[in-house]
């Protein structure tokens, strides 16, 4: 990690026309480090992505990604969207798919010569260990295994900075660990910042520096153990909430209707 933040937000709201979603957010997230963006259904996780990647004006405040006001198309920023599915039909070879990031029609950069695009697209898979089935047809591959396409094709540009919106949430927890212990292996060898936006923190649990919590109009961030508490999440609920932890170490937040279906708040 490097002394200059990768992303900072100062005073930061955010709103669609009228409509407030959050408001004065303050934080700075490191350089090389794995953030988890929680909070329940409808509280500006997304829309936090969205002003990262220059696609949402700040509606108040100040924000800061890699030392430049945010861009739209960022070749510095690798990006996964939210519910990404294809279509058993979908006759694109996975290795093709990856390659769009290469073209410059998701958000990675144009590689000049076809050797050397073929070059980065084949050191994108392989980093995702993909090799075996990219060039199978992507709509046949299973929820794993195109997740791991769409890592490798946030990938191919070589950003900076890697956001992940939701990727664990059509998978079983099996694929969930592995995905999650993919991601960080990536990060650490590319010296990437991520951020991760998940319904459930307890596969991030071992991997994550800190948590971004969004909720109730507004956003905490610290380590985990310092936002997932009762004393905490309390505060940013302005209620009583409970976090329980079982014997194998997850986590279980209880009090609020909302939370019942997430076992992390």
């Amino acid at each position: 990690m490097t002394d200059q933040p990768a992303i900072v937000g100062r005073g930061l709201s955010a709103a669609y026309g009228s409509r407030r979603i959050w408001t004065d957010a303050n934080f700075a997230i490191e350089a090389g480090s794995f953030t988890a963006i929680l909070g329940p259904n409808g509280s500006g996780k997304s829309t936090l992505v969205r002003l990262i990647l220059g696609l949402l004006a700040p509606a108040a405040g100040h924000i800061e990604v890699l030392g430049e006001q945010p861009r739209r198309g960022n070749p510095r920023i690798g990006y996964v969207p939210q519910g990404s599915y294809f279509d058993p039909e979908l006759s694109v070879r996975g290795r093709d798919f990856v390659g769009l990031g290469v073209d410059g029609h998701r958000w990675g950069v144009r590689i000049s010569g076809t050797a050397k695009a073929n070059a980065a697209i084949a050191a994108s898979i392989q980093s995702v260990d993909a090799t075996g089935y990219a060039d199978r047809n992507l709509g046949r591959l299973s929820g794993g295994e195109q997740q791991r396409l769409l890592l490798a094709q946030a990938l191919v540009g070589v950003p900076e900075i890697l956001l992940l919106d939701e990727p664990l949430s059509n998978l079983d927890v099996r694929n969930q660990q592995s995905m999650v212990q993919l991601i960080s292996d990536v990060a650490r060898r590319r010296q990437l910042t991520v951020l991760l936006i998940a319904h459930d923190v307890n596969p991030l649990l071992k991997h994550i520096d800190h948590v971004l919590y969004v909720a109730q109009g507004r956003l905490a961030m610290g380590k985990p153990d310092e936002i997932i508490t009762s004393e905490s999440l309390s505060t940013i609920y302005s209620s009583p909430v409970e976090v329980l932890r079982d014997s194998q170490g997850r986590v279980f937040v209880v009090g609020l209707e909302e939370e019942v279906s997430h076992p992390h708040g």
